[in-house]
């Protein structure tokens, strides 16, 4: 009889690390058995900066999650994300190794192979190869070739590369914490795993997660990921504005972005007005909540004109019929999808992690839409840890098989 499974996917954020563990069992059911945050003190958007800190927020993380679950885990599934992440499409084209133009597996290592062949700088590694479909002599949209007949077959994947320091120091980090890591997984493939369905990825969709310092996005279209990207802005970004703007902690300064922020000026009665702490001992002033609003909405506008910016340089944003899923803290902000729906000029909804049952009623909030997607992946993929294997140094075939169990091919 099957044993049940212990899960657990640690999101390392900028402002916070989220670790959640889910326990499966024999019959398939999914619960959410235990959740553990703790304040980030050692990233800098997305990027380790000081390992010390690092290493006790995960510890802190992990430990409240395995106490809410009274369960011990020993390896993790971990995000990766930061501004240092860079993707590219790529083709590859080989002849069909058989005399009976039979495509074999082989054929297909061969060919993502083939597309993996790219020039990438020395200090890069890449993270993930992603197929997005074969071509098999000018015959495309095929996501699976194998036992099909050719003698030409080319396959386009995206290649997701990271800074090759960046990875190794969240992989130390997790390891000095006393855990393993199995796999490190791209931020916003992970969030897509859990909050995008299959009608969006096959009309096209743009997922925005919008972190606390960074903004994570990934287009998809006709079921593959076309695009992905990471911007060095997020939440931290307005928090700070209104900290400077409101001459209040930035502590505070989060609070009132939390209870009285908003993306648009119009949404807020001017005439209402909220009490902010001062620095020092300044007794607290009295600022009318249209004043939060002047000042956060100019920074929601500029990352998404960024975000805008850089889907318009693919060949795909007009492909988009889906739509915008905004998702991580940073959606919960106040009209948002409003502001969004009127940058991007299409539909936008806030995506909320589903799929599990126990506690995930209680924790399904786009701020753990990371540490969901990562769960979701480590229970579709129960494989080796990457020690195994070296950091970065999978197989194509293993690539290929997670690519098209993550997204039904």
């Amino acid at each position: 009889m099957a044993s049940e499974r212990v899960v657990c996917g640690l999101d390392i954020g900028t402002t916070k690390i989220c670790a959640l563990i889910c326990q499966v069992s024999p019959d398939g059911e999914e619960k959410i058995i235990g959740v553990g945050t703790a304040p980030s003190e050692g990233l800098k958007r997305g990027v380790v900066v000081n390992l010390e800190k690092t290493i006790g927020s995960i510890e802190r993380a992990v430990t409240s999650a395995e106490e809410m679950a009274k369960a011990e885990i020993g390896s993790v599934y971990a995000g990766i994300a930061g501004d240092h992440i860079k993707s590219i499409n790529s083709r590859g084209v080989i002849a069909v190794s058989r005399s009976d133009n039979e495509i074999s597996e082989y054929d297909i290592e061969r060919v993502i192979a083939a597309a993996k062949a790219v020039a990438i700088p020395a200090d890069r590694e890449i993270i993930h190869i992603l197929p997005q479909e074969f071509i098999v002599d000018d015959q495309g949209g095929i996501k699976d070739p194998t036992g099909m007949s050719g003698v030409r077959l080319e396959a386009e994947v995206h290649i997701v590369t990271g800074a090759i320091t960046s990875a190794q120091n969240i992989y130390k980090s997790i390891k000095r914490a006393g855990y393993e890591v199995n796999d490190l997984v791209l931020q916003p493939l992970a969030s897509a795993m859990c909050v995008l369905n299959n009608d969006e990825m096959e009309l096209g969709t743009v997922l925005i997660d919008l972190g606390g310092g960074t903004t994570d996005l990934a287009l998809f279209t006709d079921s593959s990921i076309r695009h992905t990207s990471v911007i060095g802005l997020g939440g931290r970004n307005i928090t700070n504005d209104l900290a400077i703007g409101l001459r209040t902690p930035v502590d505070h300064a989060e609070q009132i972005k939390i209870d009285f922020g908003a993306a648009m000026v119009s949404l807020v009665e001017a005439e209402e007005m909220i009490s902010v702490p001062t620095v020092g001992d300044r007794p607290p002033r009295e600022v009318s909540r249209s004043v939060v609003a002047n000042i956060i909405e100019p920074r929601v506008e500029e990352i998404f004109k960024l975000v805008l910016m850089e889907l318009k340089r693919t060949n795909f944003y007009q492909s988009v019929a889906g739509g915008i899923v905004l998702t991580g803290g940073g959606s919960l902000l106040r009209g948002i999808d409003l502001l969004a729906e009127q940058i991007f000029d299409m539909p936008v909804r806030v995506g909320i992690p589903k799929g599990f049952t126990g506690m995930a009623t209680i924790v399904s909030n786009p701020i753990y839409s990371t540490a969901f997607g990562l769960v979701r992946y480590g229970i579709d993929h129960p494989e080796k840890s990457r020690r195994d294997a070296g950091i970065f140094n999978r197989t194509f075939s293993r690539l290929e098989r997670v690519f098209n169990s993550m997204f039904n091919f």
